[in-house]
């Protein structure tokens, strides 16, 4: 199999189930910043020397395909019924995560600058790609129907990854970078 189709040349793509659309169209924006992201948290997991915080990535990884995949099936496909979707039990399981990597965790007693250690700093630039990824599915949201769990999923995704910055920071022994903000702004 050849790497390049040239199915795209025109600027279409094909979604899962077999529909043509633009490639700028909001669909193929939701899933592509997953894609984006998913990325970033290999560029994260290359630079993670602790097995906590590497266990988290690898969990979610494969998720994020899931969700990619749930985001390029349109809830209306005659493929739909082929994919997994992202569901309750997913962003459930990012709950417990969350509590689990917070529970050694200080109390926050001011807002955090992405910074820190490097590991750090790669995580809250995933972060801030999830973030993005959640905007762009809730525009996705205002103009076809989208699994009703995708939206907590992923909002509870960057919860995640701002609790990993800070016990990244933790575990290398690096203060978080508190924000002072400047007087009369």
């Amino acid at each position: 199999m050849k790497l390049y189709t040239r199915n795209g040349d025109d600027g279409e793509t094909g979604l899962f189930g077999g529909t043509r659309v633009s490639k700028d169209a909001v669909r193929v924006e939701a899933y592509g910043t997953i894609d984006e992201l998913n990325s970033a948290l290999g560029l994260a997991g290359s630079a993670c020397e602790f097995d906590e915080l590497s266990n988290i990535i690898t969990t979610i990884q494969p998720r994020l395909f899931d969700l990619g995949a749930d985001l390029c099936t349109p809830c209306t496909s005659p493929a739909a019924a082929n994919i997994g979707r992202i569901g309750e039990k997913h962003h459930q399981e990012l709950e417990r995560l969350i509590d689990s990597v917070c529970e050694p965790l200080e109390p926050m007693k001011h807002f955090i600058l992405p910074g820190g250690c490097e590991l750090a700093a790669r995580l809250h630039l995933a972060r801030t790609i999830c973030r993005r990824a959640e905007r762009s599915i809730v525009t996705l949201a205002k103009y076809e129907p989208i699994g009703e769990a995708v939206i907590p999923y992923v909002n509870r995704l960057s919860d995640l990854l701002f609790a990993m910055t800070r016990r990244a920071n933790q575990l290398a022994g690096v203060a978080d970078v508190p924000w002072h903000p400047e007087a009369g702004v």
